[in-house]
């Protein structure tokens, strides 16, 4: 009998990596999602599997899925500026009554649970880089709380349901991830820099360019989701990559890369935007012998190459609307 698993947010750039790869390990793979941000084609190629199923649910609402479930992944959540900032109602229930109702699933099946938190709990931090340990600098009024708020609720309440309930459960903290699948028009800085060069933009710098993030290629994301879910270890756990570098040089590497000539222009920093963000990866490398081995160089190249694979009319594709 093949393992069942649970994958919420199915639809999604990091949901549906994580469909391929539990259907490549041998797992039966339930994928679920409401589309509001997802899209089918990220997982069309697994609809003739008889190994796959699709439900087009919202986790927010109640979740019946019959039969047994061995491991529940809830990755549900919008996850860019762009989308939370507009629906932040759903962003909030889907962190909140969403992941209620996913570890409600996990306790009625005896299911172990990997909640999707991210490195946004720790909000513009005052630490550098950041650790686990660090409990954050997160304004819960200011138009990013929505998300990182519904984040850390996520993560309380995990916790609850393992002390409480005894759930098995497991916390990854994801720090910036980039790859094939993502979504051009989704406000984050890497496919924005690659789709204004490819429609011969300048490239948009928000503040200074003084500000740093830290890029890890989906694989290694995705490698260390599993090994930490198949781990003992129920404290969170930061994934990603601490090659860490400012924005603007990431332009100018975006600019090198694609061989174009734009310039960088520069707009005011959005209101609680982190100034730095650098996973400290201590605890992944004890506990899960886990770092990433994709440099940044060889996962542009990829993630350019799957870009500017993309039908032209992508590139010019306006954000979703989202019902209030």
């Amino acid at each position: 009998m093949r393992k069942r698993v649970l994958i919420t947010g199915a639809a999604g750039f990091l949901g549906s990596h994580l469909c391929n790869r539990f259907i490549r390990d041998g797992f039966h793979v339930i994928g679920m999602d409401n589309l509001i941000t997802g899209d089918l084609r990220n997982i069309e190629q697994l609809f003739a599997l008889e190994q796959f199923e699709f439900y087009h649910h919202d986790v927010s609402k109640f979740i019946h899925v019959p039969g047994a479930l061995d491991y529940v992944l809830h990755f549900a959540s919008p996850a860019s500026p762009i989308d939370y900032l507009k629906i932040p109602i759903q962003t909030l229930k889907v962190g909140s009554l969403g992941t209620h109702n996913c570890l409600g699933l996990a306790k009625a099946k005896k299911a172990r649970i990997l909640v999707a938190s991210t490195s946004e709990v720790y909000g513009d931090p005052l630490v550098h880089p950041q650790n686990e340990d660090y409990w954050g600098n997160v304004n819960p009024v200011g138009p990013r709380g929505v998300y990182d708020e519904a984040k850390r609720f996520q993560e309380a309440i995990t916790m609850a349901y393992h002390t409480f309930h005894g759930v098995e459960t497991r916390i990854v903290r994801i720090f910036n991830t980039y790859g094939p699948r993502m979504r051009l028009n989704d406000g984050r800085a890497l496919p924005a820099f690659i789709g204004q060069a490819l429609r011969g933009e300048d490239l948009t710098v928000f503040g200074d360019g003084s500000q740093t993030r830290s890029f890890c290629y989906v694989d290694d994301l995705i490698e260390g989701i599993c090994r930490l879910l198949f781990s003992d270890y129920a404290q969170p756990v930061n994934i990603g990559n601490p090659d860490e570098i400012s924005l603007k040089d990431f332009a100018e590497e975006i600019i090198k890369l694609t061989a174009t000539h734009q310039k960088i222009v520069y707009k005011p920093l959005p209101i609680d935007d982190p100034k730095q963000r650098r996973p400290d990866i201590t605890r992944a490398k004890n506990i899960l012998d886990w770092e990433p081995k994709v440099s940044r160089a060889e996962g542009l190249k990829f993630t350019y190459d799957y870009f500017k694979s993309l039908p032209k009319e992508e590139l010019y594709k306006l954000p979703k609307e989202f019902k209030k």
